[in-house]
Parts: C-alpha cells; sequence; structure tokens
C-alpha cells in the first residue's frame, strides 16, 4: 500500500514481560506489513523484562514504555493513553500475523463504515507445524475450554462452525461480518490477539489503570444504546503455549488467580451470575462422556491428535478454576508474583 495523506496511522500496544522467546517473530510479521512504515509504530509495554525482550525490542525500534503493574491489562491501558495514531491493535506477544495484508485486511471495516469502532480476526491460523496446543487453541477456537462449553468463545471453532455460540445480531459482508451489540447483549470474549480499535473510541471509554476486553465493551454499552463491531475474515497465529502442558496449567492458573484479584478493578460481572455456566462446565468435565464425544468429533471432522488434549485442558481447567475459588472463599488467595514470568 503506498502511503498517503489519507493513509490512516496505527499503533501495535504490545504487552511484553519476559517475552523473548516469542518477540522476534510478532514484530517481524509486523515490519512484514504491506503497508506505509511512516504509518505504524510499534509500542512495547514491558512489565520488568530481565530476559532479551528488550534488546529485541531495540532492534526493531520500538518504543519502550514501562508498565509497572507488570499485567497486560494494565499495559493495554498505558498503551492506549500513549498512543497519538488513528488505531490501535492490540497484539500479544505470542501473535504473529498471518499474512502481509493482514492490516490492510483488519482496517477495511473500520476505514469504509464509519460505524464499526473495532475489529478482530474470526479465527485463530491453523499450522499443521504448530505445538499441540497451539493447534487444539485454533481448532477449537479458545484458549480456555470454559469458554468453549458455555458458548462465548470468539474465534472459530471447527465442532460448531462458527465463531462464536452466542446468538448475535450478525450482518454478513464478503471480507469481515458485522455485530451490533445492544445494551442487553451476551458477550463473547472480544479484545485480544489481534483486536483493533479507532484510537479515539479506545481513549474515550478507557477508565483506570487496566484495560479488560469485555469490560470495555460493556463500558461502551453502559453509555450507549449499542455499538457495532467487526470479525474480519482472517485469522491470527496464536502460538499458545506451543506443547508445553506446563506452560498452560500456569496461564489457566494465572486467568484464575486475576478473575478474582482484580474483580475490584472491573465492571463486567464475570464471577457473578455465573452460576449455571459453572455447573454446565462442571458437568462437562466430571461426567466425562461430553468432552470424550466432542475430542473424537473434532478428530473426525479435522484429525489431529492436537484433539486429544481436549480433554486434559478441560481437567486442567476445572482444577485450577476450583482450587482458586476455593482459596478465594476461605480468604487465602494472594495475587500471582510475576517476577519470575516467562512467555
Amino acid at each position: 500500500m503506498a502511503a498517503s495523506s489519507k493513509t490512516p496511522s496505527i499503533s501495535f500496544i504490545i504487552p511484553t514481560l519476559n517475552s523473548g522467546a516469542v518477540l522476534i517473530d510478532c514484530l517481524q510479521s509486523i515490519v512484514d506489513q504491506k503497508y506505509p512504515k511512516d504509518k505504524i509504530t510499534i509500542l512495547i509495554v514491558d512489565g520488568g523484562s530481565s530476559d532479551s525482550t528488550l534488546k529485541i525490542a531495540k532492534l526493531y525500534r520500538t518504543i519502550i514504555i514501562n508498565n509497572h503493574l507488570k499485567t497486560a491489562e494494565s499495559a493495554k491501558s498505558l498503551g492506549i493513553k500513549k498512543s497519538t495514531t488513528d488505531f490501535i491493535a492490540l497484539i500479544d506477544s505470542d501473535n504473529i500475523l498471518p499474512t502481509p495484508t493482514w492490516l490492510e485486511s483488519m482496517l477495511l471495516p473500520l476505514t469504509t463504515d464509519p460505524a464499526i469502532i473495532g475489529s478482530e480476526p474470526w479465527s485463530y491460523t491453523y499450522r499443521p507445524e504448530g505445538g499441540f496446543i497451539e493447534r487444539y487453541s485454533a481448532l477449537t477456537g479458545v484458549n480456555d475450554p470454559y469458554t468453549l462449553v458455555v458458548g462465548n468463545y470468539d474465534r472459530q471453532n471447527v465442532l460448531t462452525g462458527k465463531w462464536t455460540g452466542l446468538k448475535l445480531n450478525i450482518v454478513d459482508h464478503q471480507y469481515y461480518q458485522a455485530i451490533r451489540f445492544k445494551s442487553n447483549s451476551s458477550l463473547p470474549t472480544i479484545g485480544a490477539n489481534g483486536t483493533i480499535y479507532k484510537t479515539i473510541i479506545a481513549q474515550q471509554y478507557l477508565s483506570g489503570d487496566y484495560f479488560f476486553d469485555i469490560d470495555f465493551l460493556s463500558t461502551i454499552l453502559s453509555k450507549k444504546k449499542s455499538l457495532e463491531f467487526a470479525k474480519v475474515k482472517v485469522g491470527i497465529i496464536h502460538t499458545y503455549c506451543e506443547s508445553s502442558i506446563s506452560k498452560f496449567y500456569k496461564k489457566q492458573l494465572r486467568r484464575a488467580v486475576d478473575l478474582y484479584t482484580h474483580q475490584n478493578d472491573r465492571t463486567y460481572p464475570l464471577t457473578k451470575n455465573n452460576f449455571l455456566p459453572t455447573v454446565i462446565f462442571c458437568l462437562y468435565v466430571v461426567t466425562l462422556l461430553p468432552m470424550t464425544i466432542d475430542t473424537l468429533r473434532g478428530f473426525v471432522i479435522k484429525p489431529d491428535i492436537a484433539w486429544f488434549f481436549h480433554p486434559l485442558a478441560c481437567v486442567i481447567t476445572l482444577f485450577t478454576y476450583g482450587t482458586t475459588t476455593i482459596k478465594y472463599k476461605l480468604g487465602s488467595l494472594k495475587p500471582l508474583d510475576r517476577k519470575q514470568w516467562h512467555q
């Protein structure tokens, strides 16, 4: 794409904390975009990395911002506040943009329909050479199997052929789907791994030191009757945990602990009114049969041994969420020490 005065500028906001093992591929995929280089800014919002993260970031001439709160959510908030471009892209350090035209495709609905405030890829790119947990996430469309079972996932799922299990107002276009959320709409887990927002909207509705994905849309809907969002018919590579079961466990534990330790920072009631979904997930796991059936169905539809990680992923999730909830109820839950965290 040739640069012009009308070409929108964009900031890629990348939270990091000891992300040296994955950051090069992420940054290189941004640099490789067929988009004017002077219209792209890369913000590395770092939580105090002690590995090669900052050295790599400097090689790519990024802007480095210190994130003293260390979490990805606080990094996103800082990045949004510092952005001076037309758009912001929320990219995790273990994301890779799959094609050189990814950014152009993602900006298409935002630049052609003024009502749309944000866009997100509708799938995780499936790579046969990826680790089995990466492939599992691409096949199921989730990083957390809980969202798969209760239906509020936000990426294409091989089992359903859809990117969400929620009933939403969706209008299909050639290159994207437009969703109109209303104030009473249920919300999928939109907002990470390649989500792009108009900066003016992100800054207008951002509150506090943390940017929580669902909370952001919920905040907008609490002040407006509706909003429009686009699911673009492209993917994004998420090298999620690759083939490390221990890393998957640590990420699920972090997700569960943060759910409770940051609940006072949140506006969307994730820990309230979730009794029925929790019961459904518990029964799905402890009865064994439903998750076994889904594993076999998935393998028939798209043969890959990665499907057989599904039962273990569900058990790990139930264990981490269950033990964390018990600790919280007993008053013994403490925030995680992120000093030794590695991506």
